[in-house]
């Protein structure tokens, strides 16, 4: 990393949080030693650089930052409230009109185990139940909207209301896979004056809502749902398919953290 790139980093970081009206430090007990910008940066570096607490403790003192101690990252990553970590996400969505957004789910895997050692004890089942993750996200500019994460897999339907719920825009299409395709899903967005792309299933022709979306139905349109898939191997290209976090509170921060990180464009 060059020296403006590192201005432009923190200046960012300092602007999100002047936005979100953080205070100064996290706690207003125990010593006032670290500022909560240095916290996030360090944060904020060691996801966009794929290091460990220890190391990217360790480079930002080497470039003339007084930050934390790679324990103390960890514990306040723990710490760190979790309407603050949606507050600054909120900060960074678009604050226009969406035309077209997208909406899916991926699965994030709980451990990056080696192959080889897998191979090696003999042992097939050793990856644990993976973590998912529902997002929407903006098709022209791709950026992220809402996203939600559950320890357990459930069905994508599960999580759309919670999803369109956080998204403070007006969305006049919203595109999605066959898994959304759902007459309670229908009846949710023309309530709320959204026209579902949807593609419909096999031998489903019930439904009054969904008759009526079939109408607005354009396959050209549809195709704009090609951008949530590239988006999810991008982030995965970017920060890794696995999470480093042993519990849900710790992998919902290192999820936001990244999706922070990638509507910012502070990846480098």
């Amino acid at each position: 990393m060059n020296g403006k790139k590192e201005v432009k980093l923190v200046n960012k970081i300092n602007c999100l949080l002047r936005k979100a009206n953080a205070p100064r430090f996290l706690h207003k007990y125990g010593p006032k030693k670290y500022e909560l910008y240095l916290h996030m940066l360090a944060l904020f570096i060691k996801q966009a650089c794929k290091l460990s607490f220890r190391r990217a403790s360790k480079l930002l003192r080497s470039l003339g930052f007084d930050v934390p101690s790679y324990s103390a990252l960890c514990k306040m990553r723990k710490r760190m409230p979790f309407y603050l970590w949606k507050l600054l996400f909120s900060l960074t969505i678009p604050s226009n009109i969406i035309k077209v957004a997208a909406i899916d789910s991926t699965t994030l895997s709980r451990a990056n185990p080696s192959l080889h050692y897998i191979k090696r004890i003999d042992r097939k089942n050793i990856i644990r139940c993976p973590v998912k993750l529902s997002s929407v996200i903006e098709t022209r500019r791709k950026k992220i909207l809402s996203l939600r994460i559950r320890s357990k897999n459930s069905h994508d339907v599960k999580d759309f209301k919670y999803l369109l719920n956080r998204i403070p825009n007006k969305i006049l299409k919203l595109v999605g896979d066959t898994a959304y395709d759902s007459e309670k899903i229908h009846k949710y967005c023309y309530d709320k004056d959204i026209i579902t792309i949807i593609k419909p299933r096999k031998n489903v022709k019930r439904g009054f809502y969904r008759k009526k979306m079939k109408k607005y139905y354009d396959e050209a349109t549809y195709h704009r749902r090609s951008m949530i898939e590239s988006y999810h191997t991008a982030y995965k290209y970017k920060y890794g398919s696995s999470l480093l976090g042993r519990t849900i509170d710790t992998q919902r921060a290192e999820v936001y953290c990244n999706a922070i990180l990638y509507n910012l464009n502070l990846v480098y």
